[in-house]
């Protein structure tokens, strides 16, 4: 055999090498945020039956009265997923991500992140392909059209009839700005370097952190009937940001984990029954703070 047959042959078998990896990659990322919610023990009791009713079941219609027939109600608010409600909801969503509930799959993500970070650079030299324009579709869809994509659901929301879609496009933003928060949070305290050197931004991924929020409230709302295809979008998402050579693996992994943590707290706790009468919502005021060396203002939130 001529030598320069043996280095076609040695060539194709690195390739096929490549492309075996970014299948196993690739699945492997599918299934890293889902993971967390097969090894964690079901949620039984009033919280469990409080998130499956707040988007699977229609709204009985009023009572008559003594004085005629019941106004019209809004088939399409609980009463806990209100525009005044919105920034106590976005408060409780945000410190919920630290209750005892969502210990297990973050004990879970991780673990699976710490093991990625040992093969960040192996994947990095055989998946990144700037140039691929598969990978930079997904990547772009990924970022703000999928913002957007959140608030016009979110518009729809609010003259939707069923309580279900109401309930999803107000979990969805509530998620995506919560996640936004801690994803921001994370990117300036550690400050990693992007794998293109372009800038510290580098973990955790946004993208990612976004599709796993989009798909893990997809799935708490509508079931594994739109949830699987939903977290197989994510999927490609975040593959795609390994692809276009911004993210290591494992800012991917805690990408998902963050996003799967953020969307399951706050469809729960949006979920609760209130727990003071339906007509006291979250009271905000603004008031301006004046000092001989500071000029400010001071947002006060109560509920």
């Amino acid at each position: 055999m001529s030598r320069q047959r043996r280095s076609d042959l040695r060539g194709e078998a690195r390739e096929t090498g490549r492309r075996g990896l970014r299948l196993v990659l690739a699945l492997a990322v599918a299934g890293a945020a889902p993971a967390a919610a097969w090894c964690e023990e079901p949620v039984h009791g009033p919280a469990a039956e409080a998130v499956q009713a707040a988007g699977r079941e229609e709204p009985r219609a009023p009572a008559a009265t003594p004085e005629g027939p019941p106004p019209a109600a809004k088939a399409s608010d609980d009463g806990r997923r209100t525009m005044g409600r919105l920034p106590a909801n976005l408060g409780r969503g945000g410190l919920g991500v630290f209750s005892l509930d969502n210990v297990t799959p973050f004990a879970v993500g991780a673990i699976v992140t710490c093991a990625g970070a040992s093969f960040d650079q192996q994947v990095q030299s055989s998946v990144a392909d700037p140039g691929n324009s598969l990978g930079k579709n997904l990547s772009t869809a990924g970022g703000l059209p999928a913002a957007i994509t959140v608030a016009g659901l979110f518009v729809g929301g609010r003259f939707a009839h069923g309580t279900r879609f109401r309930a999803l496009t107000y979990d969805l933003l509530d998620a995506t700005l919560v996640n936004a928060v801690y994803t921001q949070i994370l990117k300036v305290a550690t400050q990693r370097e992007r794998p293109d050197g372009s800038n510290s931004q580098s973990f955790p991924s946004g993208h990612a952190s976004n599709a796993f929020t989009f798909a893990t409230v997809v799935e708490l709302h509508y079931g594994w009937k739109l949830g699987a295809p939903a977290y197989v979008l994510a999927s490609a998402i975040a593959y795609s940001r390994l692809v276009q050579n911004v993210h290591y693996l494992s800012d991917v992994l805690a990408g998902a984990t963050l996003g799967f943590i953020v969307g399951r707290t706050v469809v729960r706790v949006n979920g609760k029954p209130l727990d003071r009468p339906a007509g006291k919502q979250a009271m905000w005021s603004v008031s301006p703070i004046l000092a001989r060396t500071v000029r400010g203002l001071g947002v006060t939130v109560v509920f």
